[in-house]
Parts: C-alpha cells; sequence; structure tokens
C-alpha cells in the first residue's frame, strides 16, 4: 500500500511532505514459509472463475466458463455481476465487491503476478467497474437492474430467464431503478478511485475515466448527505448509514491525488459523524466491515494516511475484538474456533476481517513483533478454516479440496429445467439430482454460531452464495499468495461435459390397430451446457412399408396429420411432413416446430413440448394390415397413460439438419461429428450460414470448436483467417 500510496501522491506533493505523513515502507517477501498444505493460488483462481460465472450481458472472450453464455444483454445498463445465486444486479455490492478486490491487488499485486492470475485479476475487477460507470448518469445512480419478485420467486438459468420474464409479464427488457444515495454513491466513488489505482500504469484512459466518474460520485454523494430512493432494494439491502462511505471513499481519493482537502472533510465532516458503540461515544470498533459498513476499513486508511497514532489505536481495538477482546467485549467463536458475528455470511464476515488483519499487520504493526504475529495467526487460521483446518474437515469453497458443499443455492450452476431446486440432503424425488455445474471458487454462507452447516439447497442463511461474500476472501488470498506463494492450476478450469441428455424425445403409443398407428412424443429442452433454445427444432419418426409394398401398395396409400400440438396456438406451432424416404422401405416424417424456442428450460410447462400425431392406411385397403411392429421408431414404446412415457432414441432430434438427439437407422448419432469441409458450425453441411458463422468468428463474435475450426481452415494452413473465409465463399459460390 505505501508503495501505492507514494507513486501516486508524489505526482502532485513533494516527497518530502510525504514521507513527513506516511510509515516507512515495509516490503513483504513474496515467498515465506508455508503455514499449511492448501494452494492459495489454486483458490485465488478459482474465485476468479466464481467471478466469471457471475457476470450478466454479452460474455468477453477471456471468460472461462464453458457452461455460460450471454444473458440479459438488453439490460438498461448491461454487465456487471449478478448479485449472488439469483440475477439481480445492485451499484452497492458490485462496488463494495470490486473495492475490495481492487484494494487486494493494489496491496498485494506482486503475489497475484508470480502466480500468473495479474490479467484475469484485471479483467473481472474492469468487468465490475465498468458496470459502476454506466450506472452513473450524472445526476442520480441506476441501483438495481431486475424485477425482485420475479426473481426470486423462479429457478432457472441466467441464459434463458428473460425468456421466462417475457412469457410471465409480457417484458422484453428489464425493469431499473434510479435514486440519489449517499452510501452507494459514495462506495461507487471508492471503487472506482480504486479502480483508478490499479489502471493508471496499464490503461491510461480507463484510469482516467475511472476517477472521473469517482470525483463526481463523491462531489453529489457529498453534497446530498442523505440515504434515499432505494426502496426497491431494501428488503435486500437496508442501508442505515452513510458517512462511513463518505469516510472511506474520501481516504481513497486522497490516495489518489494526493489533495489534503479530502482528509479535511473527513477530520471536519464525517469522523464526528462516524457510529458510536452502543450507549456510549466512544466510535464503534465492534462488528465487521461489509457493504453497509465501512467504517472500520475507513479507519484503517485514515490511519495509514495520517500516520497518525491515535487511529492506530482505534484500529487497534477492532482486531482486539475480533481475537482477544477489547474492553469488555470480544467476537464469538463457534466450538471449533471460528470467530462468528452474523448468520448471514459468517465466513464473508470472518475472511473480510482477515483481510484487514493483514493490511494492518503489513502498514501499522511493524514494529510489534508480537502483536504482527496475533494478529497474523488469527488471519491465517481464519481463512485455513475455510479450507478445511475445522472440526468437519470440511471446505466451505465449492471445489476447493475433496470435501466441500453440494449444495449452494445458486440458480445457473443447478442447471434447473423445471423451475425447481435440485432436494440434495434434502426430500428425494424426481427432481433429486446433482448440480448441473460445478461452481469453482465459491464461498458459502457458512456454519452457524454452533459450528452446524446445513447443506441444503434451501437453507441459504449456510448455502448461499454472493459476490460480496467473496470479496474479502479473495482479497485475503491475494495477501495469502504473495506472503506463503501458491501456483495456478494449468488445467484449470475443466470444460464440462453434460451429466444428461439435454434434448430428447418421450414417447408412448396412444392407439395402435391394423390401420394407424398414433403417438404422443414429447420434444424435451433440459439444456444447462449452457441452458438455450433452438429455434429450427425438429424431430424425425421412421416406420417401414414393407408390407404395404408386398401387397402391391406405395408410400402414396400412407397419411399422416397431427391431432394435438401443445403450441398450436402461439408462435411455436408444430407442423408434420409429407412421409420422406429414407432407405429401401423405410419412409419417416418430421415434426417441425414453426419456432423451436417455445422449448425452453424455463419451468413445468415449457422444458417440454406435447404432440400427437398418427400415421395411418384406409381402413377398406385390401389385402393388407398395417404392421408397426417393423417400424424403427415403434420400438420399445409402450401403450397406457404417462406413465407409459419413454425416452426414445428411435425418435431423432435435430438443430437444423444437425443431430442432436438419437440414433438413425442408419447407425449415425450425434457423437459423429461432421468433418466436411467448410462445415464450421457442424451441422453436416456446407452452406451459407458457414459463411456467416465464418465472419462471426473473425469478428470476435462467435466461438469455434475444434473440429469446426478444422472444417474450415480451408487452405490447412493451421490457421483461420480472411484466406479461409475468401476460400469458403468462392468454393460455395462454384
Amino acid at each position: 500500500m505505501k508503495k501505492i500510496i507514494a507513486a501516486a501522491v508524489s505526482a502532485v506533493i513533494s516527497v518530502t511532505s510525504f514521507a513527513s505523513a506516511m510509515p516507512v515502507i515495509n516490503d513483504t517477501a513474496i515467498y515465506a514459509e508455508s503455514n499449511s498444505d492448501y494452494n492459495y493460488g489454486e483458490a485465488l483462481q478459482k474465485s476468479m472463475f466464481f467471478y466469471q460465472v457471475q457476470q450478466a450481458g454479452e460474455l468477453p472472450d477471456w471468460n472461462e466458463v464453458s457452461w455460460r453464455a450471454d444473458s440479459m444483454e438488453n439490460d438498461f445498463v448491461p454487465g456487471g455481476w449478478f448479485d449472488a445465486g439469483d440475477h439481480l444486479k445492485f451499484a452497492l455490492t458490485n462496488a463494495y465487491s470490486a473495492a475490495l478486490l481492487g484494494w487486494g491487488l493494489l496491496q498485494y499485486g506482486d503475489g497475484v503476478e508470480a502466480i500468473g492470475e495479474t490479467e484475469t485479476y484485471k479483467n473481472n475487477l474492469a468487468w465490475a467497474l465498468d458496470y459502476l460507470v454506466g450506472c452513473d448518469l450524472g445526476d442520480e445512480i441506476i441501483y438495481m437492474i431486475g424485477e425482485g419478485g420475479f426473481d426470486h420467486q423462479w429457478w432457472g438459468s441466467a441464459e434463458v430467464y428473460m425468456d421466462k420474464f417475457e412469457l410471465m409479464t409480457g417484458e422484453t427488457e428489464r425493469p431499473y431503478y434510479t435514486c440519489r444515495n449517499s452510501s452507494i454513491e459514495g462506495q461507487m466513488a471508492a471503487a472506482l478511485t480504486i479502480g483508478y489505482l490499479c489502471f493508471k500504469d496499464s490503461d491510461a484512459a480507463k484510469a482516467e475515466t475511472y476517477l472521473t466518474h469517482a470525483k463526481s460520485l463523491f462531489d453529489r454523494a457529498d453534497e446530498y448527505r442523505a440515504i434515499g430512493g432505494d426502496e426497491k432494494e431494501k428488503s435486500y439491502y437496508d442501508i442505515t448509514s452513510f458517512y462511513d462511505d463518505l469516510f472511506f471513499a474520501a481516504n481513497w481519493l486522497y490516495i489518489a491525488t494526493g489533495e489534503q482537502s479530502y482528509l479535511d472533510l473527513c477530520k471536519t465532516d464525517y469522523i464526528p459523524n462516524l457510529g458510536k458503540e452502543q450507549q456510549s461515544s466512544e466510535l464503534k470498533y465492534t462488528w465487521g466491515y461489509c457493504w453497509d459498513d465501512v467504517q472500520q476499513a475507513g479507519t484503517l486508511l485514515y490511519a495509514i494516511n495520517t500516520g497518525d497514532s491515535t487511529w492506530k489505536d482505534q484500529f487497534k481495538k477492532h482486531l482486539e475484538y475480533w481475537t482477544t477482546g477489547y474492553g469488555g467485549k470480544q467476537i464469538s467463536h463457534t466450538p471449533d474456533g471460528l470467530p462468528w458475528l452474523f448468520q448471514w455470511g459468517s465466513l464473508r464476515h470472518a475472511t473480510t476481517t482477515a483481510f484487514l488483519a493483514y493490511v494492518a499487520v503489513d502498514e501499522l504493526f511493524t514494529d510489534d513483533t508480537a502483536l504482527a504475529k496475533k494478529y497474523t495467526d488469527f488471519a491465517d487460521d481464519t481463512m485455513n478454516y475455510c479450507f478445511g483446518d475445522n472440526d468437519k474437515k470440511m471446505s466451505y469453497v465449492v471445489g476447493m479440496g475433496d470435501n466441500y458443499p453440494q449444495a449452494w443455492h445458486h440458480r445457473t450452476s443447478s442447471g434447473a429445467w423445471n423451475d425447481k431446486w435440485s432436494n440434495i440432503g434434502q426430500t428425494e424425488g424426481e427432481d433429486a439430482k446433482p448440480h448441473a455445474h460445478i461452481l469453482y471458487g465459491a464461498l458459502v454462507g457458512g456454519p452457524d454460531q454452533t459450528g452446524n452447516y446445513s447443506d441444503k439447497i434451501g437453507d441459504y442463511q449456510y448455502t448461499e452464495v454472493a459476490i460480496d461474500y467473496n470479496a474479502g476472501y479473495t482479497a485475503a488470498l491475494c495477501a495469502m499468495v504473495e506472503k506463503y506463494g501458491g501456483t495456478a492450476d494449468s488445467s484449470f478450469p475443466p470444460t464440462e461435459t453434460p451429466k444428461w441428455d439435454e434434448f430428447f424425445v418421450n414417447a408412448s403409443i396412444n392407439q395402435s390397430s391394423n390401420s394407424y398407428t398414433e403417438i404422443k412424443a414429447y420434444a424435451m429442452n433440459h439444456s444447462a451446457w449452457p441452458a438455450r433454445q433452438i429455434k429450427n427444432l425438429s424431430y424425425n419418426y421412421y416406420f417401414d412399408i414393407t408390407e404395404l409394398v408386398e401387397a402391391g401398395y406405395s408410400i402414396s396409400d400412407v397419411s399422416v396429420r397431427v391431432g394435438y400440438d401443445q403450441h398450436s396456438s402461439d408462435k411455436g406451432s408444430i407442423s408434420i411432413s409429407d412421409p420422406i424416404h429414407y432407405d429401401a422401405n423405410i419412409y419417416y416424417v418430421k415434426l417441425s416446430f414453426a419456432d423451436g424456442s417455445v422449448v425452453m428450460p424455463t419451468g413445468q410447462s415449457e422444458h417440454r413440448s406435447e404432440c400427437q400425431f398418427r400415421i395411418s392406411i384406409p381402413d377398406n385397403l385390401q389385402g393388407v394390415s398395417w404392421d408397426a411392429s417393423n417400424d424403427y421408431s415403434f420400438k420399445g414404446l409402450q401403450q397406457g397413460g404417462e406413465d407409459a412415457m419413454v425416452s426414445t432414441p428411435y425418435i431423432t432430434m435435430y438443430d437444423g439438419d444437425r443431430l442432436i438427439w438419437g440414433i438413425e437407422p442408419n447407425g449415425k448419432t450425434p457423437d459423429d461429428i461432421s468433418k466436411l469441409k467448410g462445415d464450421i458450425n457442424l451441422d453436416g453441411s456446407f452452406n451459407v450460414a458457414d459463411i456467416v458463422m465464418m465472419n462471426l468468428y473473425l469478428l470476435k463474435d462467435a466461438k469455434v470448436t475444434e473440429q469446426g475450426g478444422i472444417n474450415a481452415d480451408m487452405n490447412d494452413d493451421s490457421e483461420l483467417n480472411i484466406f479461409d473465409s475468401i476460400i469458403m465463399r468462392r468454393k460455395l459460390m462454384s
């Protein structure tokens, strides 16, 4: 921090005056003896993954989450992080979390650099900061995007959120809410100021944008000095104070600009209005640094910025409260030793305090070996508790270690298609299943005061994950990789493969006689890698007319019709083709949706589409009886009600011309990847759609699979570029 402050302030004030105001620089070794067997580099890397999972809008090309896709691109301000296991976006928690992430990078950037995570870290930080810039409207801010009632009622993936939202509300854009609010604006100003410090040496233009908005936000917040107008978020985040936020932001603006006026405001206006201990005139030192209380973080910064021993002692009270106690007050502890403040996000509070302890040791208590050891041990023990140093021998970080939570409260990673969370650890039922995806790097809320942890999605006071839960934890990890080392996992993240069939057909026999077969079929969409719709969706039913041919008849004697279509009255109505010849005496009918996006993984009535269709011959056809037993798609089907429905691979499903489910009569399966030259989209044919996808790829607006890239490498030079696009066009024209 002192290096950062020195570099920033020296541009506007003399080194001499700065030296008198700031303590001596303390260089911490990047690698020291590790105090555990945990890989803090891997933990930091996975926390970055968690923040990428939380990205809203059009995903950047550096996003590493194979099962995420674009979502809610038409938000009034796109981008930013989803708040928690839901899909709401708050300026408050984006700012609070970005400030902590940025502080961790500023304070311990050498450690982040040593494990090769600086670029990824900065990318994730800028994602939130750019959103905050968009939320600054000049005279007010956008403090929330999303419809809270709908969001917390519906359980599904971000990628299909708007499809369900439009279905339920008729709206194609989520609501957004504006206000003036000194608390939120103060935190936005702090985060953007920290962003300036993080980017000023690598992206000057971006940094100046951040600082310009930070100053404007701070000036407006200071002028307004009130909490107002944020009614829509109060059931989630009910802000209780704002002077602490102004205090925090002013300290950061002093670090960035060197302007004494910011510290003067702290002394004359903010400090007299900071929180006090209950029934006391003493400045507050209990509670913890969180989205609604940044007073202790501001206290630490003010002690560093002023070099005033009074403020050093004031912050010491806070760490004493969190360790051995001060003034007759001490943090509670679980039976196995976790400092425990509150039932919501107990690990969030503890790890955020751990980060402040690391900073204080490196900035305030460099001359007190015993105190430095005490606070470092507290921080180390708290962080290691998260990784398994607890009575349960359990990691509270998803994807770290072998024993970690299995039922975290998070919609998109659950992969639910029917608006129901899985019943892991709860009652068994048809929906009981593991999450579709592993939410690597997410810190869960944590145990209760007794040390109990309930691994159930519905017990979200334990299992909730959130961007603010991970923020202080991530900043503390920056300290740990600088102090103790660590390595990033070169094989992370893994590319996930589907754990269940994403698209398939369930079917049964409605009726069958010697003149017809009537089939009931469900087209199913349980996609989660990522969750998605298929506009050009169809499926084939194959049948054999050998008995007709042997009796002297032909396919012209066969008729087909749809008897019932779930979507007959809307855009997704289904049509049935005339019989199409496949091979020898085998024909098929293709049932095609006008718009297959009506089949979507968003709820009980949407994740499947029912159709009943009949294939028949005339009743008076002489000398022949319709025999369904030799029909390819009839195999394994049963007659009866809903219980008779079975998943059948013999009714094949398609995305356009590409087989996505089932086995064709010739044995072709979806795994038989097209190796046709030019077929970049792997649909089994080379056409104008491949040209379009190639151009989108060159514009970085589309991703290409490995085989798709091989197919599109028209000149076989192991590169995809404009020359391949030209060859593709010429070949198609010829």
